[in-house]
Parts: structure tokens; sequence; C-alpha cells
């Protein structure tokens, strides 16, 4: 038996490239991407210490974030953010081209070392982890005001609270699949399928993707068995003819930079600032996606007051 949760007996594919790849079939109406990102979910595990239940949780979250992301252009950045009341605590996940051929991802759980038993399927219990709250998608345009939209959480699985979202918020009929599969060793394989109807269908492209997504087998499944980003699209799409739209390579990134810490401590305001310069040698802020520690002395604080 293959099990999504911590008794997974396989080993680590790293031949498998992480990608997010996007295709579309005309004749039915539907697009499908696909995202293997097995890589990407390890240096997250690694960088947070998640626990397997947390790893889970960001893993399907950034999987997420990733396929939204496989349309962004030029500066335009998705980001997803769970605010639950669960043990785990809120999810933040967010994706951005790096470069027209690759997209940049990361994410991280307010409480990584939360773990809790598999759920009655043998699955890791990421509902139980996450309890109730919403679910907040934001997408950041190059010019003008981001979009944002909040849903309430379905489940609490992350895949059908991104599907409500694209269907009440956008008006998209979709369906989303999530997987991250583990082994004491660590991730196995990462990923997940987003089919939408495409623009302008009538009602038979909604029931081909409904027919489509309930016979699809799980996608961790899939992925056990070797499947690429490609090869979830394909599973999805059976032997429809499809036309590739975009294939992305997909790597661990951030955003964070001394500057933007800066900007961050001086919107504490002078009398802070004072107080930190004053109680420590050196104050130290941490990137709470990478970890980067930026270190700032006592006089430098005190210069940021004149900024």
């Amino acid at each position: 038996m293959l099990l999504e949760g911590k008794g997974a007996a396989l080993e680590r594919d790293d031949a498998v490239p992480d990608r997010v790849s996007s295709l579309y079939s005309p004749d039915a109406g539907i697009a499908v991407i696909g995202a293997c990102i097995p890589e990407l979910v390890r240096e997250i595990r690694d960088l947070h210490d998640l626990a397997p239940t947390a790893t889970a949780a960001v893993g399907r979250l950034v999987a997420g974030a990733v396929l939204f992301g496989s349309g962004l252009k030029g500066r335009e950045r998705i980001s997803i953010q769970i605010a639950a009341d669960g043990p785990l605590g809120d999810l933040f996940a967010d994706a951005w081209l790096i470069d027209e051929h690759t997209l940049g991802a990361r994410g991280y759980a307010r409480n990584p070392r939360i773990d809790l038993p598999l759920n009655a399927r043998g699955k890791f219990d990421v509902a139980g982890a996450l309890g109730s709250g919403s679910l907040q998608v934001t997408k950041t345009y190059e010019v003008g005001q981001p979009y944002r939209g909040i849903v309430p959480l379905i489940s609490g699985e992350i895949a059908e609270d991104l599907t409500a979202y694209l269907v009440r918020s956008e008006q998209i009929p979709s369906a989303v699949a999530l997987g991250v599969l583990a082994n004491p060793l660590g991730v196995i394989a990462a990923g997940g399928i987003l089919a939408q109807v495409l623009p302008g269908s009538d009602d038979r492209g909604v029931a081909e993707l409904e027919r489509r997504a309930l016979a699809l087998a799980p996608v961790t499944t899939l992925m056990s068995e070797g499947a690429d980003a490609d090869g979830l699209v394909h599973a999805l799409a059976g032997d429809l003819t499809l036309r590739r739209h975009r294939r992305l390579d997909v790597r661990f990134a951030c955003l964070c930079s001394r500057a933007k810490v800066e900007a961050a401590l001086v919107g504490l305001g002078a009398e802070d600032l004072r107080h930190m310069a004053s109680e420590n040698e050196t104050t130290h802020a941490s990137c709470e996606y990478c970890k980067h520690d930026y270190a700032f002395n006592s006089d430098e604080l005190i210069a940021l007051i004149a900024k």
C-alpha cells in the first residue's frame, strides 16, 4: 500500500525535475496544469525543520502557489495565506517569475514542529492541524492595486479549499489535486494538478472537467509511479489532444533583502529604535521564509532614525 504519510515505503527519486507544465485542449474546453516539486519541498522542509504533518501542509500550499503562479507575467506575484486556529497556525506561500523560464517559490508554517497521527485514511492529518479558518489569495500586478480574494476553509485539506476559492472568488469551474509523499528519509514526491474550464467554454467543458477529475488517481500515487509535471497533466487529460501553453522550471527563492528589513525597522518609529540600540550591541532580524539573519549594530539603528 502506498501511503501519503510517514510510513510510505518508497525511495526518493531525484531524477524528476522540479517543473510546472501548462497545456490545454481547445476541443474539450479545458486547461490542465501539472506541478512536480519534490526538491523545492525538501529544501523548505530542511530549512524550517518541518515535522511530517507540517511538511505535508506547507508542501500542499506551496504546490498550490506554483500551480496558480504558472500563468504569471513580468513582476506579478501570487501569495496564498491560510489563517487557521489549529495547532499548526497560519501557513504562507508565494510564487513569482525569476526569469522567463523559471518560477521561484517559498513557504513556511507558523508552528513548524506540529505533527499529528495519520488520519483514518492513512494520510497526513492536515485538516486536523489547521482547524477552522480562511484562505486568502493575493495577486500583485506590475501596475495597479493587488487583487485579494478570501474564502472560509471548506475542509482544511487545502486542495478543496483552493478549488472553492477559484469557484467562489474567481467564478472559474476548477478542480485542484495536491499531494506530498514521504517516508522516514524525508520528502519523496510533492506536487499537484489544476484543471480549469477555458473562458468561453459551454456546459460540455464543465462536464468534461468533472468527469475527468472524478476518474483521476491520487496525485501521490501518480508521482510514486514516476509521473513528472507533464505526466500529471496527461493523467487527467487522458486521450485529449493537448497544446502546450508553458513550461517552467521551479526552484526555491526568496524576496527578502536588507533594504526591506531596514524599511520595516524604520516603521517601528524613532523611540523603539533608540530603545533597541541602547538595549543590545547587535539587533538581529530573521526572514520568516529563508531564515537569513540580518544584523544591525547600535550605530546602524540610530542611523535609521534619520531615514
